[in-house]
C-alpha cells in the first residue's frame, strides 16, 4: 500500500510553511482525502522538527536537506527510493534573491540562487515525477516564481533571471507532464509579507519600504488561491491582481523604458 503524501520545500517559513499549515488543517477544501504524510524540506532541523510537533493532524516528516547542494537533492532521491511513496503534491517553493548589484555580491550568492531557484526545482521535478501516479485524483506541482521573473531587474539581476527560468520550465513541463495526466502551475507573486526581504538585503530591511509596500500579499491567502489554481489545472497565475497589470506591461512596454525604470530603484 502506497503512502500517499506531499513534498514541501522551503516549509520551515514564509510561503512554504503557509501551504504546510493550510494542507495540515484541510477538511476539505481541497482534497477530500487527506495526505498519509507531509514531507517538510528545508535546512533549518529545529524549525522542521518544531513544525512538525505543533502539527497533530498529519504526520509532518521533516527532512533536512540544502537545496544549494547535490548531497541535499540526494538526500530527497534516497527518500524517495526507498520508501517508494505516492506524490500527489510537489509544491517547489523554497527561494533566495540577494538585493544589490552583480559586482558586489560574492560568487557564491550568485551561484546559491540559481542552484535553489532553478537547479533544484527542476532536479526535484525529475527525481518526483516518476512516483506521481494518477490514482483518482490528478497529480500536481506548484511552482512559486515571482512576478519579478516577467521582467529584468536591475540590482535584482540573478533572482528576477531566475524566477523567468521558472516561468518558462513550468510551461514547458505542463506541457511535458501532461499525458501521464499531471498538472504544473507556476504562481507570480509579486512581494509577500515574510521574512524574504530582510534575507534579501542582508539585514538592512525588514518591510518593503518604497512603491512595493503597497501590494503586499499575505503568504497564507497566497497561498490558499495557488491550491485552488492548482486544482483547476491553471498553468499560471499572477497574484495578487495587480500583479497581472505587471505581466501586461512587461508585454507591450518597450524593454529600455523598463530598465530606465526599475534601474532607479533600490
Amino acid at each position: 500500500m502506497y503512502q500517499k503524501i506531499a513534498i514541501i520545500t522551503g516549509s520551515s517559513s514564509g510561503i512554504g510553511k503557509a501551504f504546510l499549515e493550510l494542507l495540515a488543517n484541510d477538511k476539505g477544501e481541497f482534497y477530500k482525502t487527506p495526505f498519509d504524510e507531509i514531507w517538510a524540506v528545508a535546512r533549518r532541523a529545529d524549525a522542521l522538527n518544531e513544525l512538525a510537533r505543533s502539527i497533530t493532524n498529519v504526520k509532518v516528516v521533516p527532512v533536512v536537506a540544502d537545496l544549494a547542494s547535490d548531497s541535499g537533492i540526494k538526500t530527497i532521491e534516497d527518500k524517495l527510493k526507498a520508501e517508494e511513496p505516492s506524490v500527489g503534491l510537489l509544491i517547489n517553493s523554497a527561494g533566495m534573491g540577494i538585493k544589490g548589484k552583480v559586482m558586489d555580491k560574492s560568487p557564491d550568492a550568485l551561484s546559491d540562487t540559481i542552484a535553489i531557484n532553478c537547479s533544484a526545482l527542476s532536479r526535484l521535478i525529475r527525481i518526483t515525477v516518476p512516483y506521481m501516479k494518477n490514482e483518482g485524483v490528478r497529480p500536481a506541482i506548484i511552482n512559486i516564481a515571482s512576478s519579478a521573473g516577467f521582467l529584468p531587474q536591475p540590482n535584482f539581476a540573478a533572482y528576477a533571471a531566475s524566477k523567468s527560468y521558472v516561468i518558462s520550465f513550468s510551461r514547458a513541463m505542463s506541457y511535458e507532464l501532461k499525458p501521464l495526466g499531471i498538472s504544473v502551475t507556476a504562481i507570480c507573486p509579486g512581494p509577500v509579507r515574510t521574512d524574504f526581504q530582510r534575507r534579501a538585503t542582508e539585514g538592512k530591511e525588514t518591510d518593503f519600504t518604497d512603491w512595493r509596500k503597497n501590494f503586499v500579499a499575505d503568504p497564507v491567502k497566497l497561498a490558499r488561491a495557488s491550491l485552488k489554481a492548482s486544482l483547476k489545472g491553471k498553468r499560471m497565475v499572477s497574484y495578487p491582481f495587480s500583479q497581472k497589470f505587471l505581466h501586461l506591461a512587461s508585454k507591450i512596454i518597450p524593454i529600455s523604458w523598463i530598465l530606465s525604470f526599475s534601474g532607479g530603484l533600490k
